[in-house]
């Protein structure tokens, strides 16, 4: 190992240590403070619930935990979105589940709270995983409630989703475990099964001061909307629990019952963990976004025994395609090589840069993909596609529109690992969030913009002083470079995974060392749901 290794390895390394500090911190929800409050009303947190909804010592992976991350500061922040979504097991059964965090404005939603739980149900249904809401909320965040309520992707389509849901046979379990309020009260009662806390939980469209004011009617909540009326009176809910662990263990139970799955076939045998060392991958990738690198060795790091089965191997290499399993799972990989490179003419080829031949190589991969029923794994580090008249003379708008359109219209499941670079057009060519990847995931060393930010910040820059030098203002070079170190220091904080994940264009920032995890428990997921369309690219230009 050389110098620059020990370098790459120290960067990264601190890069995975902020990482845990962050997700420790996001843990805590609205604090500590009201963690011990929730409890003195013999109430357990989001996280507690869940801890013991799934199964003991399983894998999970958590979805969004960095949604909300310094956004809202006017209303004191929202931590995870005020929601903790997670994938895991009940019974060994594959299922998502989404709660409420009570710590964070008593469980209220902010227009991230809604798009995190669309994103938990695009994945149940998806996937076709069963889903247990675990509900414990005020409601919409009224300063907020023009953001939440009437578009299209706001609260309301939780309750569409919730009936497609149904139609599609996808089970829907809900626990109302505290506060349920308002439109809320749908969300458990559409689901197949309602379960209610008795004395800590209620369900009701208008609270007891609502009924007063609107109907002069004088009535406690309990007896309005507590688990006696809805499980003896009213008949809107299922079961009676006597207590979180109660309704958790009604759960476990009704789960333990559900019959097998179907299956998409993907092909899967025993696992083989990397021959090389996969922590090496802190080694390899370099510590600055601009630097090139040898991708392969991190593909070997990540696959089953180190073997990796390019296609094309010395043709379009600004693209590496080829098959490997993933914990027992075969994969197709598509990966961004970032070494620079020659090709059959003797041309130099910057790495990390999408060309003709590149985008033609992996447009016929994908279809290879496709017709073979294999999931699909993109590796993103990636600062776009070639410019410049050559380029464009040998159309490489055509053929990045041929490699988009191939993996658009992909049938089979698709997963994305943000790596590194992810600009502009390249974003879209490796299946960015836009593209419907059954999960993306981000290393802690990736950067997601329309361009690298001493680019952005140049253009911005001339921008600037356009806008001044045409109000008469003339810049010195010293204030020149004051300004371009502000518009660099804004945007830079704009491309940050963190930034990215707190909007939900990602589903988690990982450790390198979780990605097979992730990976692996994405396919299986998307092996509840059997492919039923054709792979069909569509009417284009070839």
């Amino acid at each position: 190992m050389d110098i620059n290794f020990n370098k790459n390895e120290d960067h990264n390394r601190l890069l995975a240590s902020e990482l845990r500090q962050k997700l420790s911190k996001v843990a805590l929800g609205g604090g500590e403070k009201r963690i011990a409050k929730l409890h003195t009303k013999g109430k357990m947190t989001a996280r507690e619930r869940i801890e013991y909804l799934l199964d003991d010592n399983s894998e999970t992976l958590e979805i969004g935990a960095f949604v909300g991350e310094d956004m809202y500061k006017e209303y004191g922040g929202c931590p995870s979105g005020g929601v903790v979504v997670v994938i895991g097991y009940i019974h060994k059964k594959q299922c998502i589940v989404v709660a409420n965090d009570a710590t964070v404005k008593a469980g209220a939603w902010f227009p991230a709270t809604a798009k995190k739980n669309l994103r938990a149900q695009e994945i149940a249904m998806e996937n076709h995983l069963p889903i247990i809401y675990l509900v414990d909320s005020a409601g919409a965040f009224l300063p907020m409630q023009d953001e939440v309520f009437p578009d299209k992707e706001h609260f309301g389509r939780i309750f569409r989703n919730n009936a497609r849901m149904s139609s599609m046979g996808i089970t829907q379990i809900s626990a109302i475990m505290g506060s349920c309020v308002a439109g809320g009260a749908y969300l458990p009662i559409m689901s197949d099964e309602a379960i209610i806390v008795d004395k800590t939980a209620s369900i009701f469209l208008a609270g007891s001061y609502l009924v007063k004011a609107a109907i002069g009617e004088e009535i406690d909540n309990e007896t309005l909307g507590g688990a006696t009326t809805h499980c003896e009176i009213s008949g809107v809910t299922d079961y009676k629990a006597k207590d979180d662990k109660d309704a958790l263990d009604k759960i476990k139970n009704i789960i333990s019952k559900i019959g097998a799955p179907d299956n998409a076939g993907f092909d899967r045998i025993e696992a083989v963990l990397p021959k090389e060392q996969e922590d090496e991958i802190f080694g390899l990738l370099p510590s600055a976004r601009n630097k090139p690198y040898d991708v392969l060795p991190i593909i070997e790091r990540l696959v089953d025994n180190s073997d990796f089965e390019q296609y094309k191997e010395d043709y379009g290499k600004t693209i590496l395609t080829g098959y490997a399993r993933i914990d027992g799972w075969a994969v197709g990989i598509v990966a961004n090589q970032r070494l620079v490179s020659k090709n059959a003419k003797g041309e130099l080829q910057v790495g990390g840069v999408i060309y003709s031949e590149a985008a033609d190589k992996a447009a016929r991969f994908i279809a290879n993909c496709n017709q073979k029923k294999i999931p699909l794994v993109f590796l993103q580090d990636v600062t776009g596609f070639m410019v410049g008249s050559k380029s464009e003379h040998g159309g490489i708008i055509k053929d990045g529109a041929k490699m988009v359109s191939a993996m658009a219209n992909s049938v089979v499941p698709k997963f994305t690992v943000v790596m590194g670079n992810s600009y502009g057009a390249g974003n879209y060519a490796m299946c960015g969030k836009a593209y419907d990847p059954r999960l993306i995931v981000a290393w802690p060393s990736a950067e997601l913009a329309v361009m690298g930010g001493a680019q952005a910040a140049k253009v911005l820059l001339q921008i600037e002083k356009a806008s001044l030098t045409s109000k008469g203002e003339v810049l010195t070079t010293e204030k020149e470079a004051e300004l371009f170190q502000k518009i660099k220091k804004r945007y830079d904080k704009q491309i940050s995974p963190y930034y990215a994940a707190a909007r939900l264009w990602t589903d988690a920032i990982i450790n390198p060392l979780e990605t097979r995890k992730y990976i692996s428990m994405g396919i299986e997921a998307a092996n509840h749901n059997p492919i039923t369309e054709r792979y069909n690219l569509g009417v284009m230009q070839v």
